[in-house]
């Protein structure tokens, strides 16, 4: 268990994370931008350090100034919340090389998932259902209209438009759903 952990994050999400330490008799660091100083989590915090500005990109987003108020209020473990760098593999990287735990997936977890095809391969051999789809990177337009009918979806005759909304007059090809197994 941790005795002391920083919570790199704001408002609502770092008040969860805040009572739920409070719970378990953890000792908590609340980062803040200058405007939010007057902030919820930060005065529920056992304390709190300012790590810049307003801007996300100039406080929030910062890792050198995270890791820096983490080592200075000599936490355990930083928890990252949600959003901002919960998802940066390079942050719980630097985390690990600075003796600090970072809560939540490592780097090498993060970086499998953020691949579609590896990810799916990844749940697959771990036995989590998965929903139809191709069996890897589909490369051509003939594989994903193979790939479509056999999955017996509706797509987009031009390739070129399938990022845009179907308009009239476009050309679809339309699988109908298997039914009854």
């Amino acid at each position: 268990m941790f005795e002391k952990i920083l919570v790199a994050n704001r408002g609502e999400i770092a008040v969860r994370i805040i009572r739920t330490c409070k719970e378990l008799g953890i000792r908590t660091v609340a980062v803040y931008s200058e405007v939010d100083v007057n902030s919820m989590h930060v005065q529920m915090a056992d304390e709190a350090i300012c790590i810049g500005p307003a801007p996300s990109s100039e406080s929030y987003m910062r890792i050198d100034r995270l890791i820096s108020a983490a080592e200075v209020t000599d936490v355990d473990a930083i928890h990252p919340g949600y959003g901002f760098l919960s998802e940066d593999a390079h942050f719980a990287d630097v985390c690990e090389s600075c003796n600090i735990r970072f809560i939540g997936p490592n780097s090498r977890a993060m970086n499998a998932l953020q691949d579609k095809a590896i990810s799916r391969e990844l749940a697959k051999k771990a036995g989590v259902p998965v929903p139809p789809g191709s069996d890897g990177v589909v490369e051509t337009e003939a594989d994903a209209l193979a790939t479509a009918k056999n999955l017996r979806c509706a797509v987009n005759q031009d390739m070129a438009k399938l990022d845009a909304p179907i308009q009239d007059g476009d050309e679809i090809a339309f699988f109908p759903p298997v039914t009854g197994g």
